[in-house]
């Protein structure tokens, strides 16, 4: 009799085990308050049917009320969004107001934060570009989709949301060589470098699960970290156009090693970079958030270093737009396929994260999965 009952009690729990539950009050997995949906560099959406967006658009149809949706720069490639007279306007206008569909048309709160391409690419018309990226985000978003921080503040930008502290920087602006505001001649809350590293200290105090996004990584195994493949060092051309296979030994590998000895500000090699990712690295370890998001590198990538949070890299926002990324210090996966991140926050402050590969037809597979908190 003792057998059979053993019996009747494992028939009992295994359809629970199976379905990822548990008995009441026994491990069951705590309700979600929030989840957020972090993609980055979306910005040339294939006009046919993009994959990483409809995947998107398929998983927004869970919870609206609950779910958060972020684009984490790079939102118009090649140099944000031009006057409205520029020939180029509708095409630029096309990809920019994809990716504001997908959350508008889903009935979720959209952000999306500036990157260097939407600054003009750095260009001497950077602010302005950015300035009218905005307004067309507030003019097609229907009150649900906004750009943040706006007119080219470097935030941060505080929003207070069910379960989460959303905080938001513009890192191009630590970067831009061009006009940004800056004091005297500024209207934005903050505008020097350490009165950004001081509201992003304060906001981090509070003591709520919080999640900082910007445009550019504090870590990471691609180019802007100066790993690049024998592609790019022989055949150069293939990062200005794909199929561009002429070769160039020697001669192609100047520009790599150019980068890697900071000729550009957009690498952590560069000068400004160096000085940007100091001083927020030492604002988010005094009070670590569950994490650092960000996009700028082409890869999907999840690292850890002593003393900071998870610094998750979330830059293939569209399909067959990969770099190459190696492992580094820190890293624990990396991955150069399209996709996207999902971050669970539950009711208690727990969250999970979830680093989602999108395939051709928009399929979705779960390549990293990993408590943060």
């Amino acid at each position: 009799m003792k057998v059979l009952r053993f019996a009747a009690i494992v028939l009992v729990l295994l359809p629970l085990q199976a379905r990822g539950g548990s008995p009441a009050g026994q491990g069951a997995a705590d309700p979600l308050a929030l989840r957020v949906l972090l993609v980055g560099d979306a910005g040339n959406p294939d006009p046919a049917g993009e994959p990483v967006l409809k995947a998107l658009a398929g998983e927004l149809q869970g919870d609206p009320s609950r779910t958060l949706l972020v684009f984490l720069g790079d939102n118009i490639y090649p140099r944000g969004l031009p006057p409205v007279a520029a020939l180029d306007r509708p095409e630029m206008e096309r990809r920019l107001d994809t990716q504001i569909d997908v959350g508008r048309r889903a009935g979720v709160r959209t952000i999306f934060v500036p990157g260097n391409h939407d600054w003009d690419s750095e260009g001497a018309d950077g602010l302005a570009a950015v300035k009218r990226q905005a307004e067309r985000i507030a003019q097609r978003g229907a009150g649900l989709v906004e750009m943040r921080p706006r007119d080219g503040c470097p935030g941060p930008d505080v929003i207070d949301l069910p379960g989460l502290r959303l905080i938001v920087l513009d890192t191009q602006w630590w970067l831009h060589e061009g006009e940004r505001p800056e004091h005297p001649r500024s209207a934005c809350a903050t505008d020097s470098p350490d009165e950004v590293t001081g509201e992003l200290k304060n906001a981090l105090a509070a003591g709520r699960p919080s999640l900082v996004v910007g445009h550019h990584p504090l870590a990471t195994g691609g180019p802007h970290g100066g790993k690049f493949s024998w592609r790019q060092h022989f055949f150069p051309l293939t990062d200005v156009k794909k199929g561009m296979w002429l070769p160039l030994p020697g001669i192609g590998s100047i520009y790599p090693w150019a980068r890697k000895g900071g000729a550009s500000d957009q690498d952590l090699s560069g000068k400004r970079n160096r000085v940007m990712r100091a001083a927020l690295e030492a604002a988010l370890a005094a009070h670590p958030p569950l994490a650092y998001a960000a996009g700028h590198e082409h890869t999907l990538q999840v690292l850890r270093k002593p003393g900071l949070p998870p610094l998750l890299v979330s830059g293939n926002g569209f399909y067959d737009h990969g770099s190459p990324v190696y492992n580094v210090p820190g890293t624990v996966f990396r991955s150069s396929k399209a996709g996207y991140m999902r971050i669970d926050v539950d009711v208690h402050g727990g969250a999970r994260l979830a680093v989602l590969e999108v395939d051709r037809a928009g399929h979705t597979t779960t390549a990293h999965a990993e408590t943060l908190r």
